[in-house]
Formats: structure tokens, C-alpha cells, sequence
């Protein structure tokens, strides 16, 4: 029941929830708000993800105008910028246009900065509350409310969100003001696949000596070279059970998303004149997998680029 006091009104009824975006992330993240008592009208232009979130316990709506009426909270979880901005402020029916004063968007999208710094600037002006709150922690995170929320908006907005986070996540982070979130995210993720490409480049190394793969990976987690890739993400098959990379590299974070989130990283690095040579080479490697058409696979699947390389697959 997290945040059922904090959150309840005067007449002790729990505050309104609209989620828009039911997808392997937002789906679970919804089901968990209501785990937590919270009452959530949820929408999603998938039917099979209405389905599911009415089997959670979700009220479905039948457009995200409909979801986010008289709502006190917005929670958004989409694909990029373009649909953020879209649904709040450039469709046909926006939401800016329906959503009452007072109420607090707390929009979980990985986007660019600049677009979450906009739409925070739209919403003030009509007594609109904002916050970039993107998210790390992957399907199981979002599965098991374990999530991490980097937040980006005033210190009162992150206030009021942080009982609804706390709903769906373990971390709950204010890295600064509006955009803040969106820029520590893309730091984040350009390090994580940093971190990929060079754990799958030394477990390739160390089989191609004739080392264990399990074995070397044991020693190295134990050594300076354990890492998040390598200690809980192993990306060779069947060293880690519930790792991607033992699952055919289904389910996880997709090579598709993690290269939008490099090029989030690249626009950053361009704007604050940053220098991220290794960041460029990780897009790179990333890209290069891509072209060899496994997008849809997770990311650790940069172990195949490596075989593939040396001509194993």
C-alpha cells in the first residue's frame, strides 16, 4: 500500500492514476500501482495490452483523453520524443488540453532533454506539474517494482511524485531540474554499453585461449573487471541462467533501444562539446549488430558480433 496516506485526499479516497503506454515496461508498472491500492485507468493503442491490463486490475479507457480526465497523476511511457510531445501538446486532442490544473505528468519515456525541458515549460503555464522520471532496471525490474526513477523537475514535483515511484521502483533519484533525468539516463546507458561491448570482448578473448567461459567469468567478477554486464547480465550462453543470453537473447533491452539511447547520448555530447570516444565506438559496434538484423535481440546478443567476427556462427 505505498503511498496510500500520503496520497489519499481529504476524504480519504486514493488519487487517480491514468497511465498511457502498456508495454513491457509500462504494463507492469501499471499492474504494480494497483498492487499498491492506487486506482489506475490505463490506455494503450494495443488491444492485447488493454486486455492484460484490465486482467491486473487496471480500469481501461478507451482513448488516453478519456485516462488522463480529471486524473491527478499522468504517467507516460513511450518511444521516444516526438510521441511525448505529440500526446501532450501537438495531436489532435492533447492532453495539456484536458488535464486539470494541480495535477503532476510524470513522464517515464526515454527522450531527449530538450523535449521533457518544452513540454515541463507548456505545462506550467496551465498549472500543469511535470517531471522526466526515466527508468533503468529492465522488464524484471519493472516486473518486481524494483525499477530505478532518475527524476528531473522541482524540488516540490519531486516531492509529489516520489510516493507514486516508490509504487514501482526501489531508487528514487532527483538528479536535478527539468531534462536532468533524461541526461543522467543517456550517461547511464552509454557507460552500460560500454561496459557490454568490453565484457563481451574479453569472454571472446578468453575462449578463444581456451578458457571456460563460466570459469573466466567467475574470475573476473570476483576481480577489477567485474562490472553490472558481467556480474548479472552475463551475455554467454549458459553461464547465468536467467540472463538474456541463456534465453536465445529474447526479452531484456533490445539492441534497437539501446542504439536510440547511444544517439540520445551522441546529441548530448554535441551540445555540451563532451568528448565520449568510447561512447562513439559503442555506437558503433551496436550499429554494426544491428545491420546484421538482430535489433530485436537483446543487447548482450554483442556477444554474437565477436563469434560472428571470427567467422563461428
Amino acid at each position: 500500500m505505498t503511498g496510500f496516506t500520503q496520497l489519499a485526499d481529504k476524504d480519504n479516497k486514493m488519487n487517480t492514476i491514468a497511465f498511457i503506454g502498456l508495454g513491457n515496461m509500462g504494463g507492469p508498472m501499471a499492474a504494480n500501482l494497483v498492487k499498491a491500492g492506487f486506482e489506475v485507468r490505463a490506455f494503450d493503442l494495443s488491444q492485447a495490452a488493454q486486455d492484460t491490463a484490465k486482467a491486473n486490475g487496471c480500469e481501461v479507457a478507451f482513448s488516453a483523453q478519456e485516462a488522463a480526465t480529471d486524473a491527478d497523476f499522468i504517467i507516460s511511457m513511450l518511444p521516444a520524443g516526438k510521441h511525448v510531445r505529440g500526446l501532450y501538446i501537438e495531436d489532435d486532442a492533447p492532453l495539456f488540453d484536458v488535464i486539470k490544473r494541480g495535477a503532476l505528468v510524470i513522464d517515464c519515456s526515454t527522450i531527449d532533454g530538450d523535449t521533457a525541458r518544452s513540454v515541463a515549460a507548456d505545462g506550467e503555464k496551465l498549472g500543469i506539474g511535470f517531471v522526466d522520471a526515466p527508468v533503468s532496471g529492465g522488464v524484471g525490474g519493472a516486473q518486481a517494482a524494483t525499477l530505478t526513477f532518475i527524476v528531473g523537475g522541482s524540488v516540490a514535483e519531486f516531492r509529489q511524485a516520489k510516493p507514486v515511484l516508490e509504487a514501482m521502483g526501489k531508487n528514487i533519484f532527483h538528479a536535478g531540474d527539468h531534462g536532468a533525468g533524461q541526461v543522467a539516463k543517456a550517461c547511464n546507458n552509454m557507460l552500460l554499453s560500454i561496459l557490454m561491448a568490453g565484457t563481451c570482448e574479453a569472454i571472446n578473448m578468453g575462449i578463444k585461449n581456451g578458457l571456460d567461459p563460466a570459469v573466466l567469468s567467475e574470475i573476473m567478477k570476483q576481480s577489477s573487471g567485474g562490472n553490472w554486464a558481467l556480474n548479472v547480465y552475463n551475455p554467454y550462453p549458459g553461464v547465468m541462467e536467467n540472463a538474456p543470453a541463456s534465453k536465445n537473447y529474447q526479452g531484456g533491452f533490445q539492441v534497437d533501444l539501446m542504439i536510440k539511447d547511444l544517439g540520445l547520448a551522441m546529441d548530448i555530447s554535441q551540445q555540451s562539446a563532451s568528448a565520449v570516444p568510447m561512447g562513439s565506438a559503442a555506437r558503433s559496434l551496436f550499429t554494426l549488430h544491428k545491420a546484421k538484423g538482430n535489433g530485436k535481440l537483446d543487447f548482450s546478443s554483442l556477444m554474437k558480433f565477436y563469434q560472428d567476427e571470427k567467422g563461428e556462427s
